[in-house]
């Protein structure tokens, strides 16, 4: 039986705290977003938190969780995510981008990558691999590897991108009292999208509202190329709210 095509997503991970905090709105719509689609054969995942300077795709058997923040609740460090990775699925990854891309054989899993996935399959029997960014070559350079890819939700394979709609911690601490170009950025973001105009969303540092401000620096915004590379042309957003400056915007990209 042919394995069940699986569209890409980007989703807004937002503070570690997500993971244990139940009160905000993007909790609920992560623990129900796996439901809805259903058990894939693996995930793909690509997180703001893991930057090299050429690509590397994780390839451990069981990768460890990784508790990259400090300052947090005591039971945030006891959380773990056990889920196996696939060795074979790193190496057909790999082979996949151009120049491959290195396995490696000791990467755990961040905290953009587990603490979204602990919410979607809370049971962690889904392989999960990560692939990592390279944050100087820009959005371009994702979004051909996200085409790269595409062939692995033929096979079954969940490509999700995990960042962030709006980025700017120094407001995050300490806010402006202003949330009005986050949202006018996180509204631009959308219609953008929907429509389809990747020329726009290539140049967004010109042509989006504020964008320096709400990204300072890129790496929780490159996921997005990524799984819009990945992806079908229909893009659509799953869920939308906002924890302070924080837009935890998310989005589906289907056939």
């Amino acid at each position: 039986m042919a394995a069940r095509q699986f569209p890409s997503l980007f989703i807004s991970h937002g503070s570690p705290m997500l993971a244990l905090d139940t009160s905000h709105p993007a909790h609920p719509f992560l623990r129900g977003l796996g439901q809805s689609l259903g058990k894939p054969q693996a995930i793909l995942i690509l997180s703001a938190h893991w930057e090299t300077p050429t690509p590397r795709v994780t390839g451990a058997p069981h990768p460890g969780t990784i508790h990259d923040f400090y300052g947090f609740p005591a039971p945030l460090y006891d959380l773990r995510y056990p889920a196996p990775g696939n060795h074979t699925l790193a190496q057909r990854v790999g082979g996949l981008l151009c120049p491959p891309a290195a396995v490696d054989l000791l990467r755990g899993l961040d905290h953009g990558a587990w603490v979204p996935l602990l919410l979607m399959y809370p049971q962690h029997d889904v392989p999960v691999l990560q692939l990592s960014l390279q944050t100087s070559q820009g959005p371009a350079h994702h979004l051909k590897i996200g085409e790269a890819l595409k062939p692995l939700r033929e096979q079954g394979v969940l490509i999700v991108g995990s960042g962030g709609a709006t980025h700017n911690l120094r407001e995050y601490f300490h806010p402006a009292g202003d949330n009005q170009p986050y949202e006018d950025f996180a509204a631009w973001l959308q219609t953008t999208l929907v429509s389809g105009d990747r020329a726009a969303l290539l140049d967004y540092r010109r042509r989006a509202p504020q964008a320096a401000r709400n990204h300072p620096t890129e790496e929780h915004f490159l996921p997005l190329f990524a799984a819009l590379g990945a992806g079908g042309p229909k893009a659509r957003r799953l869920h939308a709210s906002f924890d302070r400056t924080l837009a935890m915007d998310s989005y589906i990209f289907e056939e």
